[in-house]
């Protein structure tokens, strides 16, 4: 029996990062490990994925396509790197400043009227800190629109546990169908589309919610922040009727975990819905839709692990953590995967 695990406070040996796409390690998307989670404990590769669900489950995914929202910038003489968070509906854009070196860049340097030089003669005022108590992410006033800059200036969101640049192609899923994602919903990589058709002809249904992720990293204590999400009356009817006749709801990842519960009512029952959540899953708040989620591995203390015990409860949640630190499982977007499952 696997021993239970502090996901707040365990040691992730640096060996545990991901360090470059699987693709580099002359693997398959689909070639990943999966950790199977729920009675009991499983291990697997991500392809074998038909095998460990049932027919009449449904799997959600996120449609959101990944942005290249990482652009060069400069304050006074300071190069930095902005990346574009999410536009809100007064025409401001929430950023997050970090260092060329990809570090934060020191809160106390930064305040209301910073401004920030971009390309093309473009420019970034900070207006205000976006979230009560926090100096991570700003609210800005851009004097074009940033979703040009992108276009042309722009790559992907990375972190310094991934040395190597690596394209935009490299931070797409199969399901990305809409831009507006700072960063890759990064639980539905390791999908196919040779697995998808598997799924389907296992009788696993496919249905899609959008929401568009914001940037990780937050500080210590920041809730999860807000976020654009839309479920469609198409997809709130899938996860009804998948219920009413005994399949599981599977979430692929945080995201469609997080628009799924946003949308379901005290009972169960989702219906749709186009605006922002600022849900925030854990013991307050367990899941009432989701039934099980396929995820990667996520940091220490990070708060999605608040949303993974809020499906599938915490011994679940410890005894995996702590089985895949046993046996050599990767960690962050590149790295390998779990489904969890509530246990009935």
């Amino acid at each position: 029996m696997t021993a239970l695990l502090d996901t707040r406070s365990f040691v992730l040996p640096p060996e545990r990062n991901a360090t470059a796409p699987p693709e580099a390690r002359g693997l398959a998307r689909d070639d990943v490990r999966l950790l199977v989670a729920g009675a009991g404990l499983t291990h697997a590769r991500f392809r074998e994925l038909p095998f460990h669900l049932r027919p009449g489950d449904l799997v959600v995914v996120n449609n959101s396509a990944t942005r290249s929202a990482a652009v060069a910038g400069r304050i006074e003489r300071r190069q930095v790197a902005v990346h574009f968070a999410t536009w809100l509906d007064d025409g401001g854009w929430v950023v997050e400043i970090r260092t060329t070196a990809r570090t934060p860049f020191p809160a106390g340097e930064l305040s209301a009227g910073t401004v920030i030089q971009l390309p093309e003669g473009a420019r970034a005022t900070l207006r205000e800190p976006w979230l009560p108590g926090a100096r991570r992410l700003w609210v800005a006033e851009v004097t074009v629109d940033p979703r040009d800059l992108m276009g042309v200036y722009g790559s992907p969101i990375t972190y310094a546990y991934v040395p190597q640049r690596w394209s935009a192609s490299y931070y797409s899923t199969v399901f990305g169908r809409i831009p507006g994602s700072a960063e890759m919903p990064s639980a539905a990589r390791p999908f196919t589309e040779h697995l998808v058709l598997d799924l389907i002809a296992a009788g696993v249904a496919i249905a899609p919610i959008t929401l568009h992720t914001g940037v990780s990293s937050p500080e210590a204590g920041e809730p999860p922040s807000p976020e654009r999400c839309t479920v469609s009356a198409a997809t709130a009817r899938m996860v009804n009727d998948a219920k009413a006749a005994g399949g599981r709801i599977i979430a692929v990842g945080t995201t469609v975990t997080r628009a799924l519960e946003t949308a379901a009512d005290p009972l169960g029952a989702v219906r749709p819905v186009h605006g922002w959540t600022d849900l925030v899953l854990g013991p307050d708040r367990p899941a009432r839709v989701v039934d099980g989620l396929i995820t990667g591995w996520h940091a220490p203390g990070a708060s999605h692990l608040d949303l993974l015990v809020a499906v599938a409860g915490s011994s679940t949640v410890e005894t995996a953590y702590a089985a895949a630190l046993d046996t050599g499982y990767l960690w962050h977007e590149f790295g390998d995967s779990a489904l969890l499952l509530r246990e009935r």
